[in-house]
């Protein structure tokens, strides 16, 4: 078996986890749990999103969260947008990373932003190329890219031109992500191995949903082709609001407990996530997902 020396383990939880959350959480908790996840020895996370309240409600506080936590020189925090208003509020927010969604799908990308797939690209092309020449690192994530839960499975050519189309405008990093859970190891392998024989220029990362129990041998499948970045959440907090029945991302402290069994080394530090862990279970009225967290308790 194939096994990298060092993944990435990039948190999504103070956003995507947390915005499926029917009760709003106050922005001093969301604060309070950015602030530990620094502590933890993660390099990279999801902040927070810049998207109308009416549609996402629990990012509401984005400027106060951005304003209020403590910023480690050593960690990149992305927020997400979903268009160029989006990107005007988080460059008056002092953002210089941006996450931005495009869904491999049309009917999900329609429920998700009001617009088709080719809508949305059109959109994002000019908000890159300004903050390109901004200097902000992009990240740009493919929603729905193996099944979408209004049209069934996607096609493989599908996500390989949209990662064609995005690689050309210069975006840092593209995520490929199973956004309703449903994919296998075996559609994972195939679908990542086509994605490195494009050579593309942009750091490549998977993101999973834990819906099916597939989300751990997904990673594995992901490994075997030379992924070593992958999106995760605190807990197993997440899901998505315009994707019925997703369950929550595959949980932190899951991955980086398992990859440092299998001698992979994360410089995650486990205890410091266990605390995290007791940070957002009272913040959610559903039962934590993860499984380490009650190994440990």
């Amino acid at each position: 078996m194939y096994l990298p020396k060092n993944v990435e383990i990039i948190e999504v939880g103070p956003r995507d986890g947390l915005q499926n959350e029917a009760n709003f959480i106050s922005t001093e908790k969301k604060i309070d749990l950015i602030n530990a996840l620094n502590k933890t020895g993660i390099k990279r996370m999801e902040a927070t999103s810049f998207v109308h309240p009416e549609y996402v409600p629990q990012m509401k506080d984005a400027k106060e969260v951005l304003r209020g936590m403590e910023r480690e020189s050593n960690v990149q925090y992305m927020a997400l947008i979903p268009n160029e208003k989006g990107y005007d509020r988080a460059v008056e927010n002092g953002v210089n990373a941006l996450s931005i969604v495009v869904g491999a799908s049309d009917s999900f990308n329609l429920k998700n932003v009001k617009m088709t797939r080719e809508e949305s690209i059109t959109k994002f092309s000019s908000v890159i190329e300004k903050a390109k020449a901004y200097g902000m690192f992009i990240r740009f994530n493919i929603a729905t890219s193996f099944w979408c839960p209004f049209e069934g499975k996607v096609h493989p050519d599908v996500v390989l031109e949209i990662i064609r189309q995005f690689d050309s405008l210069g975006v840092d990093e593209i995520v490929v992500c199973d956004t309703i859970g449903r994919a296998n190891p075996a559609q994972v392998h195939d679908l990542f191995n086509q994605i490195s024989q494009g050579q593309p220029k942009a750091m490549i990362t998977a993101h999973f949903h834990d819906t099916y129990g597939f989300a751990q041998a997904n990673i594995i499948a992901a490994l075997q082709v030379g992924v070593t970045r992958f999106d995760t959440s605190i807990g197993g907090l997440g899901g998505c609001p315009f994707a019925p029945g997703a369950a929550g991302n595959v949980a932190t402290e899951d991955v980086v407990c398992m990859l440092h069994e299998m001698g992979i080394d994360t410089g995650i530090d486990l205890p410091s996530l266990l605390n995290c862990v007791e940070l957002v279970e009272p913040l959610t009225t559903r039962e934590l997902k993860g499984h380490y967290h009650k190994v440990k308790a």
